[in-house]
């Protein structure tokens, strides 16, 4: 399933790159997501999600498949198995930033497959925490940065 998200923040573009490649500082903006390890380039975590009555916590990993500076585009491969042996969710999340008025516009287009009970819930339900999940995270990024 293919969800996108756009927002903007007020901060200039080179300082939302820097934010965005720096998972430690930014991780804690994501609502359900924490970060527990580094090993290599790889980090190791915990996120989670509610969809309807179904609350899935899931152990995974994240690393950057991507960086590139010039075209500011990031692209971060996100894969994890519930805590409790319910499914697996994967995402390869590609974020593109762009100067836009003295800020930043940032889009964010992830391609995620679900198994297991989450999976049941439709491309509505799932876009719907998608975006109150980007809301937050933009609204926490602008804080960190601004």
């Amino acid at each position: 399933m293919r969800l996108e998200n756009e927002f903007r923040v007020s901060s200039p573009v080179q300082e939302v790159w820097e934010a965005l490649l720096d998972l430690e500082r930014v991780t804690p903006c994501l609502p359900g997501a924490a970060l527990t390890e580094q090993v290599g380039d790889e980090y190791k975590g915990t996120m989670t999600v509610k969809l309807g009555p179904v609350t899935a916590r899931y152990n995974g990993t994240v690393r950057f498949l991507e960086t590139d500076e010039e075209n500011r585009r990031a692209v971060l491969q996100a894969s994890g198995r519930d805590a409790r042996g319910q499914g697996t969710a994967s995402a390869t999340i590609t974020s593109t930033l762009r100067e836009e008025d003295g800020g930043t516009h940032v889009r964010v287009e992830t391609e995620m497959r679900l198994t297991g009970r989450v999976a049941q819930f439709g491309r509505g339900i799932q876009q719907d925490v998608a975006t109150k999940i980007m809301d937050r995270f933009a609204s926490c990024l602008e804080n960190q940065v601004f």
